[in-house]
């Protein structure tokens, strides 16, 4: 029509905030070739294959945390209009930057992200500095950003000032702290994929606010000199949720099982050269599995059992657990086989103990077992609750850990967290009873005092 103009704001339909407004200029973002890799790229991995329903993916979620960094920043600017001495006010110009920023939050994440760059140690965290600089420089990403006057504050946000500009500390907290827009976003989201009836009070958001003097974000837990024990209690209880979904999806068994077989398959492929690192980050869950499909490690044998991984893991023949060593049993040994067998960069020791298990077990079964040891980061698990608050008595901001010794439910939560690892042997042999010769094979050759818990 004559006179007619395309309107400011674009709606999408979100099955969980449902309708999620996105400005002309985010859209522009969002029709990046670096944004839209997320369609392909699962938000929780390989939980799909234990719970059917989790196929959402961080696209959608990257959509859903502009929905929740508005509405934090919305809380933010009603504290500061009650209170304007106390309370920093967001400007026009910041929201416009946080959106972003919280857009963009998860644009790193590679195919399968936690289990081989957390977990496992194969690569660098998705969080690196180095990461944003890369997927936000020469490319078409970074060109819009250049285009729109905002790089170097978005880069500065997603790095926390360690590359790009120097920002105030709340731009940095709204999509990076404990309990932030991100975080938000994916337990809602999480639980509606999942089936799970975790949700939280959507009223947490409207405890936000930022301290004018020094730019922090934070939540006020104190009224008249009293704890304001609804408000800790609202902040408690994301905690709790995370930490159910900890057990329950995020260190699923079967879902650690696939997790293995995944970061076994890319650091074979990585080992022998076939694929680079540089790949995944471009790479979406499907064609991460046709690279290694496709993969010629230059050893026939190499190539087969490759090939034969891709395979399993495609029909969710999944390998099956051998032995586990939870940290609860095994803490006088724990460091010992950290050290040992989690060393980013340096796997010589575990693929030299599966080739041991392995031969052994040739010997003992007359024929080819697969053996993955699977050994993960201590601070997996470790989930600091590094949101500031401000406590009676207290004349400074304090992260909420700090008062864990005084709140019993925030100390079971740190204290629940690191019993949470476990070092796992897992085999692709189904035959229970040979499993059960495997496991003290497994034993034989690990460290004096390991404990395993599993019986077959």
């Amino acid at each position: 029509m004559p006179g007619s103009h395309a309107p400011s704001v674009v709606v999408v339909r979100d099955p969980v905030h449902g309708d999620i407004e996105l400005t002309r200029e985010e859209l522009r973002l969002v029709d990046t070739r670096e944004f839209q890799r997320l369609r392909g790229v699962r938000q929780l991995g390989t939980a799909h294959l234990v719970y059917p329903g989790a196929c959402h993916t961080r696209f959608d979620h990257s959509l859903g945390t502009v929905h929740t960094t508005d509405r934090l920043l919305d809380a933010c600017n009603r504290h500061a209009d009650r209170d304007p001495v106390e309370c920093r006010r967001v400007s026009a110009e910041e929201r416009r930057i946080l959106r972003f920023a919280g857009l963009l939050h998860d644009v790193t994440h590679i195919p399968f992200g936690h289990n081989i760059e957390d977990q496992t140690g194969l690569l660098e965290r998705h969080d690196e500095p180095h990461r944003f600089e890369s997927v936000l420089g020469e490319t078409e990403l970074g060109s819009v950003l250049r285009d729109l006057g905002v790089h170097d504050e978005v880069l500065g946000v997603l790095t926390a000032g360690a590359a790009g500009a120097r920002v105030p500390s709340f731009w940095s907290q709204c999509v990076s702290d404990t309990i932030d827009a991100d975080l938000m976003d994916y337990l809602r989201r999480d639980a509606y994929f999942t089936g799970l009836e975790l949700q939280y009070d959507d009223r947490v958001c409207k405890y936000f606010r930022i301290d004018a003097a020094s730019e922090r974000m934070f939540v006020d837990c104190a009224k008249e000199g009293m704890l304001r024990e609804d408000i800790a209690s609202e902040l408690l209880r994301m905690l709790e949720i995370r930490f159910h979904f900890s057990e329950r999806v995020y260190y699923h068994h079967a879902k650690i099982a696939a997790g293995a077989l995944l970061a076994r398959m890319v650091e074979l492929a990585l080992r022998a050269g076939a694929i680079a690192p540089s790949m995944l980050q471009t790479a979406t869950d499907e064609a991460l599995l046709l690279m290694l499909e496709q993969a010629d490690l230059g050893s026939a044998e190499a190539t087969r059992k490759l090939r034969r991984f891709v395979d399993a893991y495609r029909r969710r023949h999944l390998p099956k657990r051998v032995l586990v060593l939870p940290a609860y049993r095994n803490r006088d040994v724990q460091d010992e086989l950290l050290s040992t067998y989690f060393r980013r960069g340096e796997p010589e020791a575990r693929f030299a103990w599966e080739e041991q298990v392995e031969a052994e077990a040739r010997k003992r079964f007359g024929r080819d077992l697969d053996v993955i040891l699977y050994c993960p980061a201590r601070r997996m698990q470790l989930k600091e609750a590094r949101t500031l608050v401000r406590f009676p008595g207290e004349s400074d901001l304090r992260p909420l850990e700090d008062f864990a010794d005084h709140v019993p439910r925030l100390r079971d939560l740190r204290d629940s967290y690191p019993r949470m690892w476990r070092l796992y042997v897992f085999t692709t042999e189904t035959d229970r009873e040979v499993r059960r010769e495997l496991q003290q094979i497994c034993l034989a050759h690990l460290p004096e005092g390991c404990e395993n818990g599993l019986v077959l």
